[in-house]
């Protein structure tokens, strides 16, 4: 309602075309008071959304549930707090992480990692991004603990890519492609990690196996129709030995545990689609408490 009502005052401004100079000063003026208190509202509505969300369903009260768990430094979601409990829990080994699809390098799933003392591999194939990965990860870049690659993954290439880094044995594995994450995926399951966050399409119902067919030259129009839906993950991980233990409470990511390390002790089963799936909550998704911090912490 609100971002409608942002929107809404934004095309009045532009509808209006016979106004003085000094009007539009005025006019624009106060837009941007009134469009900078709306964004500090959604930003309380999305946080007061989420508490009612947690105290709505006993789920998240087991203390084995990973879905609302606390910590947003980097990530988009609270996916930090997230992966942060899972390690707690299943421990790790080489402290390296793979991320397909890193972006900007200030909003992912490993930069927390990176600057705690691990390393790993970087994807990204838009340019600007790139730009600014190598702008602000210059220190990390240059002693090696950050491998950083400015290409489009496909099925083709992801494994050299990888193999080239010389991560191979990593911890953690993040991707998150939009339109072919499944099949990417697929191909970076021999290098068994203890844990996987994949990007998942919660439009599909919990119980419905969709996949959208491998197309290289494919990305995300927009719409309900990309990657995979969490049951069709749950399949695949199944499959490749990794069982399904929680999705972060917006309904973006979806965590992927390998299955030597996965009891019901540690986290709340079955392991399927119907008991983890949260449904997409993207209107609800912001950063929470200060901005992030974009340069690395060295520098």
């Amino acid at each position: 309602m609100l971002a409608k009502m942002k929107q809404h005052l934004k095309e009045v401004m532009q509808s209006i075309k016979y106004i003085q100079p000094d009007d539009t000063r005025h006019f624009s003026a106060e837009f941007d008071k009134i469009s900078e208190r709306l964004d500090r509202v959604l930003k309380l509505k999305s946080g007061l959304y989420i508490d009612l969300i947690k105290e709505s369903s006993s789920k998240y009260t087991d203390e084995r549930c990973i879905s609302a768990a606390y910590g947003q430094v980097f990530s988009q979601n609270n996916e930090d707090g997230i992966i942060s409990e899972i390690f707690r829990r299943i421990g790790c080994e080489s402290k390296t992480f793979i991320e397909i699809a890193a972006g900007d390098g200030i909003e992912n799933t490993t930069r927390l990692l990176l600057e705690t003392g691990w390393s790993g591999l970087w994807v990204e194939a838009g340019d600007a991004e790139a730009n600014c990965i190598r702008n602000l990860m210059r220190t990390p870049i240059g002693d090696g603990r950050l491998v950083f690659v400015n290409d489009k993954v496909t099925i083709d290439n992801v494994e050299a890519m990888v193999e080239k880094s010389g991560f191979v044995t990593p911890d953690y594995v993040s991707v998150d492609i939009d339109y072919n994450t499944s099949h990417i995926w697929r191909k970076l399951m021999r290098f068994r990690p203890r844990l996987f966050c994949i990007e998942y399409n919660g439009h599909f119902p919990p119980s419905m196996p969709y996949e959208v067919p491998y197309r290289e030259d494919r990305a995300w129009a927009g719409t309900t129709k990309f990657g995979a839906s969490l049951k069709a993950l749950e399949l695949i991980g199944a499959e490749h030995g990794y069982c399904l233990v929680g999705c972060d409470i917006f309904g973006v990511n979806a965590f992927f545990v390998r299955a030597d390390l996965c009891t019901q002790d540690l986290f709340v089963a079955p392991f399927t689609a119907e008991q983890h799936y949260e449904p997409p909550r993207y209107t609800a998704v912001t950063m929470r408490g200060h901005g992030r911090h974009p340069p690395f912490a060295e520098e």
